[in-house]
């Protein structure tokens, strides 16, 4: 069956409130809940942004089922060591529920501002290949294997379209993901993906019970408009069809991130009229079982 995570960057949100979203999920058929990566929140830079690991790890010990990850952590950030510690650390602690979501970095002026690398894309995506081969050393049975060993395996999940990103998700990847403002080039990338499982980054403006359809759209086409067709607004017959037919080309996996900023009342009725409704079509397969 497809699986549904909660995509929800914890920006401006206090604490509490990414946790009670978490738990509404959790309560109504989401599968995960996928946070990002930044020092400072991209494209709203006053506002408050809290750290991914820790947000992930506190949400983890407030949820029993949830699964838990990032779209994507920015291996620049982190030391390949120090980054295969806290993933076994945090899998350990969930349970087995964490999941790695990794990137090379989005916004250079970012990496830039806090001194981090200056290193240009093909350089950072060098940097995000060694990070993976390394993390198969230190998780393996090898002279440089870390102690403990994860219990489970920890899904790897990467997003991108370039040739190279590709090369890299069929050599590592449980997961591939494609970004919102991408979605049109679905067709043609599926075939380049190997054996990892698809999912899709999907904004949506729902139009829930008692709302004006015609004012969800408005809105969300001024907060998210530029996601093109990463956008997708309507009522919960609308969105049924739209996941199905995604599901029919291959999509195992939808992280879906809500334009009204994913208030409970709104992944309540989404996951009651949605996800149930998508799920009981049968339509999808599971998960790829981590490499």
């Amino acid at each position: 069956m497809v699986e549904f995570f909660l995509f929800i960057p914890q920006i401006r949100l206090p604490m509490a409130d990414i946790v009670e979203r978490a738990r509404t999920a959790e309560s109504v058929g989401f599968d995960g809940v996928a946070f990002i990566d930044h020092l400072v929140a991209p494209g709203a830079e006053q506002q408050p942004l809290w750290e991914a690991m820790t947000v992930a790890s506190w949400v983890a010990a407030r949820t029993n089922r949830l699964r838990v990850g990032h779209l994507v952590l920015c291996d620049a950030f982190r030391h390949p060591a120090v980054l295969a510690k806290q993933a076994v650390t945090l899998q350990e602690a969930s349970g087995g529920r964490f999941e790695l979501g990794l990137g090379s970095g989005s916004i250079p002026a970012e990496l830039i501002r806090f001194d981090i690398t200056r290193a240009r894309a093909a350089e950072r995506r060098e940097r995000l290949e060694r990070t993976l081969a390394s993390l198969r050393v230190y998780w393996g049975a090898t002279a440089q294997a870390q102690v403990p060993q994860p219990a489970t395996p920890i899904p790897l999940v990467l997003g991108g379209t370039g040739a190279k990103t590709l090369e890299l998700v069929r050599e590592y990847a449980t997961w591939w993901n494609l970004p919102a403002t991408e979605l049109g080039r679905l067709p043609d990338l599926l075939p380049s993906i190997g054996s990892a499982g698809a999912s899709i980054q999907q904004m949506i403006g729902f139009v829930g019970a008692g709302r004006s359809a015609e004012e969800v759209r408005a809105v969300s086409a001024r907060r998210f408009g530029y996601l093109g067709d990463g956008l997708r607004c309507g009522d919960a017959e609308d969105l049924v069809e739209h996941f199905r037919g995604l599901a029919r080309l291959g999509v195992g996996r939808f992280y879906v991130w809500f334009a009204d900023f994913a208030p409970p009342t709104t992944l309540a009725e989404f996951g009651e009229s949605v996800v149930r409704a998508v799920r009981d079509s049968g339509i999808g397969h599971a998960s790829r079982q981590a490499r």
